[in-house]
């Protein structure tokens, strides 16, 4: 960043770029990165404002938009400081959101991991085997779409039959 940029910053707009640099950011976690980028958009959607506004302004006076376009030269640079620092702002977002989310699939696989399987065949921890329930279906009914239209299919079939052998 050019130093004669950096004299036309406010100190509030100082501290803000400054805690944008790679080791300040390095302290920070998710919300921290957040809530900064948030800061710094807000920073910088205030001196791209300034500048479209007044170079619309000058526009009339100067004659044209090439003729206007210099006239805002002081907006337009730190519309730029704070874009550079929103990017570095947003990299290191990116960077601690995908870490995190890595960390958390790992987490979630090793608790997978961990949890024993009680699966129809094999009994539960601690669980006592019964010997009522062997070989029996476990009551689950494969259904179409209804209790009501399963059943009218079966009376159909069962009518169907005894047409036939009615014969």
């Amino acid at each position: 960043m050019k130093k004669a940029i950096y004299n036309t910053l406010t100190e509030a707009e100082k501290v803000l770029v400054n805690e944008t640099s790679r080791e300040a950011m390095t302290e920070l976690d998710e919300d921290q990165l957040l809530d900064l980028l948030t800061r710094v958009r807000r920073a910088r959607t205030k001196y791209v404002k300034l500048y479209r506004r007044r170079a619309s302004a000058q526009v009339p006076e100067s004659g044209g938009r090439g003729f206007a376009h210099p006239i805002n030269q002081r907006d337009r640079d730190k519309a730029e400081v704070f874009e550079r620092a929103l990017a570095r702002v947003s990299r290191r977002v990116q960077v601690v959101a995908k870490q995190a989310a890595d960390d958390l699939k790992a987490e979630r696989l090793e608790a997978a991991r961990n949890v024993s399987s009680s699966g129809p065949d094999t009994p539960g921890p601690g669980a006592a085997e019964s010997n009522s329930s062997k070989g029996r279906a476990t009551g689950f009914t494969k259904t179409t779409g209804g209790l009501k239209k399963d059943a009218s299919t079966r009376a159909a079939g069962a009518r169907r039959q005894a047409k036939r052998d009615a014969r």
